[in-house]
């Protein structure tokens, strides 16, 4: 019950923020004569939203797909590298510079390449997507994993704990939080490349829909496009946030 109540008082004054925006925003549209191509208001995109319900729900779920895809791929590709990085230490010395300077070059910018390698369909998407995921995972998961201190290692040890009775009892509770972490970036970033990429060469998702919507200067469907990969990356973060809870309980 106290979380309930905690939850409900974290989430009632951002609703109420968000409400107070939305209705700032239609007002200000209507009040100035702001014209729809130049920004929309709230009420306009709602209507545009309920419309074309059809062409934002399939391009949501082809989206949401490539997104669930990727994220799956990445995750357990991170997490397997951290992991092996973690028992052979020789590894991680020659792997990590790699990775660091692979991971300072935003991944937009591997998106045509992969277009080229793996075609416009959703193959390269959920490339793109584990890309993104799977690095910022390996960092995030390596740092929990080598969080335990010398002391409580040893102490397993001499009541003797094999490398992987240590990585299962100590290392991945330990890295738990990090985990998390790591999700909730790569999140973010699988779903920015994967729209990203069906913007520059695909057959569906809402970064197509946005694509083209922007080539006719449909600005409302633009705006709707966008508005529900918003929601849609909300729920998504929220999904994170439980998950977080059931993980990471003892925080």
């Amino acid at each position: 019950m106290a979380i309930r109540l905690n939850g409900l008082r974290t989430a009632l004054p951002v609703g109420l923020a968000l409400a107070g925006l939305l209705l700032a925003w239609e007002a200000a549209v209507r009040l100035f004569g702001v014209p729809a191509f130049v920004l929309p208001g709230p009420s306009g995109i709602l209507v545009t939203i309920a419309e074309k319900s059809n062409i934002l729900s399939a391009g949501l779920l082809v989206t949401l797909t490539e997104v669930a895809g990727g994220f799956a791929i990445g995750t357990f590709i991170g997490v397997a590298l951290a992991i092996v990085l973690v028992l052979v230490p020789p590894l991680e010395l020659m792997a990590i510079p790699l990775v660091i300077a692979i991971n300072s070059v935003p991944s937009v910018a591997f998106v045509p390449l992969v277009l080229l390698w793996f075609g416009l369909g959703m193959a390269s998407k959920i490339a793109l997507a584990a890309f993104a995921v799977a690095i910022v995972v390996l960092l995030n998961t390596l740092q929990g994993l080598k969080r335990p201190e010398s002391e409580a290692i040893n102490l397993l040890r001499s009541f003797g704990a094999s490398r992987f009775g240590i990585l299962f009892r100590l290392r991945l509770p330990a890295a738990m939080p990090f985990l998390v972490t790591g999700l909730r970036v790569g999140l973010a970033r699988s779903t920015i490349v994967v729209i990203v990429a069906e913007m520059m060469g695909g057959y569906g998702g809402l970064g197509q829909v946005i694509y083209q919507a922007t080539a006719m200067m449909d600005s409302l469907t633009v705006w709707a496009g966008v508005v529900v990969a918003s929601m849609a990356s909300l729920g998504l973060y929220g999904l994170l946030v439980a998950l977080d809870r059931k993980l990471v309980w003892w925080r």
